[in-house]
């Protein structure tokens, strides 16, 4: 079976999706594939891919008809892939040489279903390295819902263990609630120490309005985890305090 299956959703990101490519053709293990769905890009996003994938095989695109978002994006390339690990990279992000090779040891070695690992967070422009976010040992499910540790470029699972887990198709924090989803199957997920990825902190995300960002958090307490609006609050609670004491 081939080991990997590299989930790309794609949207507007003609800037910066080669060299999202480069750093996964630049990988020391080459028993991967990568899936790239183009959300229907009003740029030049899917003749960047064409391009820079000339030749090898092993890169897939796919254009979907109609814009449909990133988690519906992505469950689409879950469907059509075929390795055994599950990895997630977005259109603007890039990994480090050693990425899988690194992963998917650590993952072998010690029998786990869901790993990540460190990252950098990158200036949108220049790429000049902003801080390190690095990942804890290892998550349950409660001690996610605090805070989501595990971010989306380094995450990896094990279809031979959970088989193929899809994406919540919800708008926003879906990587979240998938993670959420897996730890209620797994006590566990663990965390490599190793910066292996770089994301790109760019201005126009959803992620940089922090209260628009907060409000899909209770969002996704209360409408996909169902939890009672006391436990919520808790939750909530929890993730706004680590969110001011990060980002202070």
């Amino acid at each position: 079976m081939l080991k990997v299956s590299i989930i790309t959703p794609l949207y507007n990101a003609e800037s910066f999706i080669a060299e999202t490519i480069r750093s996964v053709l630049s990988q020391t293990m080459d028993e991967w594939e990568m899936i790239v769905v183009d959300d229907c890009s009003t740029d030049r996003s899917a003749e960047v891919v064409r391009e820079v994938a000339a030749g090898d095989r092993r890169i897939r695109l796919v254009r979907l008809e109609h814009n449909v978002g990133p988690a519906v994006a992505r469950n689409r390339a879950i469907e059509l892939a075929k390795g055994r690990y599950i990895a997630f990279l977005d259109g603007d992000d890039m990994w480090s040489e050693r990425k899988l090779e690194r992963q998917i040891a650590f993952m072998k070695d010690r029998d786990i279903a869901l790993s990540y690992t460190d990252y950098y967070r990158i200036e949108e422009r220049s790429g000049r390295r902003i801080d390190l976010i690095r990942a804890p040992e290892k998550v349950d499910y409660r001690e996610l819902l605090k805070q989501n540790v595990i971010g989306c470029l380094t995450a990896v699972y094990d279809t031979e263990k959970l088989g193929k887990v899809y994406m919540p198709e919800i708008l926003k924090r879906q990587d979240f609630a998938l993670w959420l989803k897996i730890l209620k199957r797994v006590p566990f997920a663990y965390g490599l120490n190793e910066p292996l990825a770089c994301y790109r902190v760019r201005s126009a995300s959803v992620s940089s309005n922090k209260i628009r960002s907060s409000l899909y958090n209770w969002k996704l307490y209360r409408e996909v985890e169902k939890l009672p609006w006391y436990e919520a609050a808790y939750y909530f609670g929890w993730y706004t305090f680590r969110s001011l004491r990060k980002y202070r």
